[in-house]
């Protein structure tokens, strides 16, 4: 909170400190209500008295808080994690890291529409809004994150894959889908130093995966 200047400049009902736990905890309950997630917070607390806000205050309170500590947050936290004695995490003393995409539903509110909005058809509006999200794992047992970017699904999963770029180096084999065979990428790969693998959609599938991994080294 620090380092984003997120702390609060008032002593508050819920200080920015206690919102980013609350925040963390509803990713842990996310079918629970706000205050039902608040309570599950407090449970421990034992005999001290704490305030039990409504779910007004604690939207408000997220509001005041931002995004940018619990982005921070991740920032210091997503990596690597699995020892070289994982050998289903490594090949050929390679990290193997994957990309991919999917899309969310999200709820059809004029807060997030504004930023994501509906599919538009030739009359009207329709469905929920998407939210893209673009992750890089860590392959293997840990499925740690290494990084992931999320923006309307009016952008296509490799023009967020480049932002993820910075987060391979060359301990590292790439696995992705024929979706990212494209030429473009797989250069801005091959500039991080990493190796690649994909299933192509060019030529013959496995021999064509191999001189990728094989052009990536050299």
């Amino acid at each position: 909170m620090d380092e984003t200047g997120s702390r609060e400049r008032r002593v508050r009902l819920l200080p920015a400190r206690v919102v980013v736990y609350f925040v963390l905890a509803l990713a842990f309950f996310e079918r629970s209500s706000c205050q039902a997630v608040w309570d599950k917070l407090c449970a421990q607390l034992g005999g001290i008295v704490v305030a039990r806000p409504c779910a007004s205050s604690l939207s408000r309170a997220r509001r005041r808080l931002g995004s940018a500590p619990l982005r921070r947050l991740f920032e210091v936290l997503a990596g690597p994690v699995a020892a070289r004695t994982q050998t289903a995490s490594f090949y050929r003393g390679l990290r193997v890291v994957a990309v991919d995409g999917t899309t969310l539903s999200i709820p059809d509110e004029e807060t997030l529409t504004w930023r994501l909005p509906k599919h538009v058809g030739e009359v009207k509006e329709f469905g929920y809004p998407l939210l893209r999200l673009l992750a890089l794992v860590e392959c293997g047992s840990t499925r740690a994150l290494l990084g992931a970017a999320f923006s309307p699904d009016t952008t296509g999963e490799l023009g967020y894959a480049h932002s993820l770029l910075h987060r391979l180096d060359r301990s590292m084999v790439l696995l992705a889908d024929a979706y990212y065979d494209a030429f473009g990428f797989l250069e801005a790969v091959t500039g991080t130093g990493a190796a690649f693998l994909l299933r192509s959609t060019r030529g013959s599938g496995a021999r064509r995966c191999a001189i990728f991994c094989r052009t990536a080294r050299t």
